[in-house]
């Protein structure tokens, strides 16, 4: 079985509803230049503005030279870094927990601490305008799943 989608792509490129990635050509900032052109950022998730300090990249780089740049598979399957179980650690102490998990973003973080949480037996009520990872969170814990719509 095949399908053709030019007519459906064609359609959405005429509606300027096609999406492309945007080519960053500069380290993330308040000022970032992206596809030649110069912004101001709005963006961002780097809150604290660590992205480019230099003592992480400094430790980043120090760290790549010792463990390489990828994981070679999940850390169930292959282990993770002493430097992950490192900074587990030192999160659990720091919050006084007995144990910290690092997720890789923010958005697996989301589906596995809603997953963790709520069970078929539980509700969950949220606004359309939530991000994603919250929205698919509250779907695949089996919750009941109501969007609010939010009137603008």
């Amino acid at each position: 079985m095949s399908f053709d989608l030019t007519a459906d792509l064609n359609q959405r490129r005429e509606q300027n509803l096609l999406r492309k990635p945007r080519i960053v050509e500069t380290p993330q900032g308040p000022h970032m230049q992206v596809d030649g052109e110069h912004y101001l950022t709005f963006c961002s998730n780097d809150y604290l503005g660590l992205a480019n300090h230099p003592k992480l990249i400094e430790s980043l780089q120090t760290a790549a030279k010792q463990f390489g740049v990828g994981s070679g598979a999940a850390h169930l399957v292959n282990g993770h870094t002493q430097l992950h179980h490192e900074l587990e650690t030192a999160l659990a102490a720091f919050t006084g927990r007995d144990k910290a998990l690092l997720f890789s973003t923010g958005y697996m973080a989301n589906l596995g601490v809603i997953d963790a949480l709520l069970s078929k037996q539980d509700a969950v009520f949220q606004d359309k305008w939530n991000h994603a990872s919250l929205l698919d969170g509250g779907l695949l814990s089996g919750a009941r799943f109501s969007v609010i719509p939010i009137k603008t």
